[in-house]
C-alpha cells in the first residue's frame, strides 16, 4: 500500500477537519470538502469563523483547495471523515451525519482506496456501522478492494498551544498494512509523534475513555462543591489546600459542555448497554455534570430571594455563552441550561459574549445576545465563561453593572476573581 503521493479528501471542515486539511495541504494535494457552501466560500476568501486557523496558515497550505461539490473528491485515494457525532435529546449517539457521509464517500470509492475516520464513535462502530455503508454504496469488498483506519481527533478548541501537530496521534487500520499506511500518513504532519493501536476498536475505545476519565474527575469535584456549599466552606480553598499534596489531581468544578467531555461517555455507555451491561460509575458522573447548570441557577436564585430581591421582576446578567473560554464554539453549552433555569423562575436574563456569533446563538438556543452595561444595571451577575475580556475586569467594574438598592449576587462560576475582594466590594459570592 503506497499512499505517499495520493490525494487526500478531508470530509467536514469544522474544528477538526479544517486544521487537518491545512496541515496536510502544506505537503500534498488535499481537497477540503463540506456540504455547507457558505463555509466553503468563507474559506476560499481566507477566513475561518471558528478561529482554529488563520488566513496566513490557509495561504501556507499551497496544495489545499476547497469544494462543496461531492464529485470533486472522486480523484482522492484517501478519505478522512471528520463530521460531528453528537448525542440526541435522550443522550443516545446520533451517527446520522457520519452514516450519510460514509454513503457519500462510498459512492466515490475506487479499488485500493483508504477511508479514515476521526469522528468520535463507540468501540466497534467503524467496522459494524460505517463499513457496511461503504460496501453498500461502493459495491466494493472491505479489506479486499478498500481499507479503513481510525485516528481519533484530539482537538482542543481555542487552545493555541496544544494544537493538532503538538498532540500525539493515535492511529489504527483494518489490516496490518492499512495500519502502517495510516500511521505513516499522520507521521508526516504530527510533530509529537504517533501511537499505533493494535486494532480499530482499541483506538475507538481510547478516544471515549480519554474524555470519560476527565468527566468523572470533574463530576467528583462538582459533587464536592455541592457538599461544601451546604457546609459553608469555599470549594476552591479546600481544593488548593488538598493540592499541597504532590499527587492530588488539580481538577476544578464547572459546567461540562462542548463536543467531547459531555458527549463521549454516552457513546461508551451506549455500547456497554448493547452488550447487556448497565454502567454505574460513568452514568453517575454524567448525571452530576448534566445537573450543574441547573444547580448553579437555583443556588443563585435562592440567594437573591434571601437578599430580598424580587426574583420574578429581576434582571440577571450572564457573561458568556460559549462552552469554554476564548473560543467561539457554542456546541452543547451548558450556559444555555443555566439561562433556561433562571427563566423558569421568571428571571429576565441579559446574555453577552464577545466571542460568540449572535446568529448562531439565536439559531441554536433561541437566545438573543445583548450587552450588560452600567446604563442598564442588573440585579445580579453571573460570570459563566472565563473569557480573557472577563478575567481582566476588576470588582469595581463588575459592581458598576449592578443595581445598588440591594446586595447583588455574583455567580463567579469559574472562580476568576479574588473572593474576598468581591465581598469587600459588596457582592454576595457564589462559586462552584
Amino acid at each position: 500500500m503506497d499512499y505517499q503521493n495520493k490525494t487526500i479528501a478531508v470530509v467536514g471542515l469544522g474544528y477538526v477537519g479544517l486544521p487537518l486539511a491545512v496541515e496536510f495541504g502544506k505537503y500534498r494535494r488535499v481537497i477540503g470538502f463540506d456540504t455547507n457552501a457558505s463555509r466553503i466560500d468563507e474559506l476560499k476568501q481566507g477566513a475561518d469563523h471558528t478561529q482554529e486557523t488563520t488566513s496566513e496558515k490557509l495561504q501556507q497550505a499551497v496544495h489545499l483547495r476547497f469544494s462543496h461539490e461531492l464529485e470533486d473528491i472522486r480523484e482522492a485515494s484517501i478519505f478522512i471523515l471528520t463530521v460531528p457525532t453528537p448525542v440526541d435529546q435522550a443522550n443516545r449517539p446520533d451517527m446520522s451525519s457520519l452514516i450519510k457521509a460514509s454513503g457519500a464517500v462510498g459512492r466515490m470509492l475506487k479499488r485500493g482506496d483508504l477511508v479514515i475516520y476521526e469522528s468520535t464513535v463507540y468501540p466497534g462502530a467503524t467496522e459494524e456501522v460505517c463499513v457496511p455503508v461503504l460496501e453498500a454504496s461502493s459495491g466494493l469488498r472491505f479489506n479486499e478492494e478498500f481499507f479503513c483506519g481510525y485516528s481519533p481527533e484530539r482537538v482542543n478548541p481555542g487552545d493555541k498551544v496544544n494544537t493538532l501537530t503538538a498532540i500525539k496521534k493515535i492511529t489504527s487500520g483494518s489490516t496490518p498494512q492499512a495500519a502502517q499506511a495510516v500511521d505513516a500518513l499522520y507521521a508526516q504532519i504530527i510533530k509529537a509523534g504517533t501511537w499505533r493501536a493494535s486494532s480499530i476498536k482499541v483506538a475507538e475505545a481510547a478516544k471515549v475513555i480519554e474524555n470519560s476519565q476527565r468527566d468523572l474527575n470533574i463530576a467528583f469535584v462538582n459533587e464536592l462543591s455541592v457538599i461544601f456549599d451546604r457546609i459553608g466552606i469555599d470549594t476552591l480553598e479546600v481544593l488548593e489546600a488538598a493540592g499541597s499534596k504532590w499527587n492530588f489531581l488539580p481538577f476544578r468544578p464547572g459546567m461540562v459542555g462542548g463536543h467531547c467531555i459531555g458527549v463521549d461517555p454516552y457513546y461508551l455507555t451506549h455500547k456497554a448497554e448493547q452488550l447487556g451491561y448497565h454502567p454505574q460509575v460513568i452514568l453517575a458522573g454524567r448525571r452530576i455534570n448534566d445537573n450543574m447548570a441547573r444547580y448553579a441557577g437555583q443556588s443563585i436564585v435562592k440567594r437573591m430571594l434571601k437578599n430580598g430581591i424580587d426574583v420574578a421582576r429581576s434582571r440577571v446578567g450572564v457573561m458568556g455563552i460559549t462552552f469554554k473560554e476564548n473560543c467561539p464554539d457554542i456546541r452543547n453549552s451548558k450556559v444555555a441550561d443555566l439561562v433556561q433555569e433562571l427563566q423558569s423562575w421568571n428571571v429576565a436574563t441579559v446574555v453577552m459574549d464577545p466571542w460568540a456569533d449572535p446568529s448562531e446563538v439565536k439559531q441554536e438556543y433561541g437566545i438573543a445576545l445583548d450587552t450588560i452595561s452600567a446604563d442598564h444595571p442588573v440585579d445580579s451577575l453571573i460570570v459563566a465563561v472565563g473569557h480573557q475580556e472577563f478575567r481582566q475586569l476588576m470588582p469595581a467594574q463588575l459592581m458598576a453593572l449592578c443595581k445598588r438598592d440591594h446586595q447583588p449576587i455574583i455567580g463567579d462560576l469559574k472562580s476568576l476573581y479574588d473572593r474576598h475582594a468581591l465581598i469587600e466590594m459588596g457582592f454576595q459570592v457564589f462559586r462552584l
